[in-house]
């Protein structure tokens, strides 16, 4: 599959339920969040210290983006790479984005070693995605649609055939859509429309 078709992407919608995994008394909570920004990311590691204000470490490893990915893995004061990366290797493996995931730790008096906490962090990570409703969600291309109001019927006949989306509409002097494209239909979308006369048809930048 090229690029090009590849306009689908997993994500959660709503933060998972809070998980817990034990290991030799340390606690971990796992939770997983959606998130569009870096403040999101911000904001609720804010949420959670504030709720488990005692606890040791808030582990975590974020990704955004569909087409440029960008992501970040933190040990917060754990042995390098024993958390952050563990945390992100689960991201990877249950093919998600715009997804924070925090694993807090509550120390329980007994060292791990490097690959408990391994162990642990991962297994935490994997809960919380298990915990979340993971979602399907299209890459779509939006278009202005320009017409006059007696080419309203063919506009419409071709927005029902192609189960094309109107996002917006102005309806004054003359008409004006903006319609939202799956980005693999919307080159040939875009042809339909420059092919019927008098239609004008121009990309809107995401």
């Amino acid at each position: 599959m090229s690029l090009e078709e590849n306009d689908a992407y997993k994500t959660i919608e709503s933060p998972s339920e809070e998980v817990l995994f034990k290991d030799r008394n340390s606690k971990f909570f796992g939770v997983a969040f959606p998130v569009l920004t870096e403040d999101d990311v911000k904001d609720s590691l804010a949420i959670l210290k504030k709720k488990h204000h005692s606890a040791r470490h808030f582990c975590y490893a974020w990704q955004l983006g569909t087409s440029t990915v960008r992501f970040r893995a933190n040990d917060d004061g754990e042995p390098s790479n024993s958390a952050g990366m563990p945390i992100y290797g689960q991201i990877q493996s249950f093919g998600v984005t715009n997804v924070l995931i925090v694993s807090v730790r509550y120390f329980g008096g007994t060292k791990l070693g490097v690959g408990g906490l391994i162990n642990a962090y991962k297994t935490s990570a994997k809960l919380a995605l298990e915990a979340s409703e993971i979602v399907e969600k299209t890459i779509n291309v939006e278009y202005q649609l320009s017409f006059g109001y007696d080419l309203m019927n063919t506009v419409m006949r071709i927005v029902k055939e192609k189960n094309l989306k109107i996002v917006d509409q102005k309806l004054e002097l003359d008409c004006q859509y903006v319609i939202s494209v799956r980005k693999k239909l919307a080159k040939s979308i875009f042809e339909t429309f420059t092919n019927v006369y008098k239609v004008e048809i121009k990309k809107l930048e995401s």
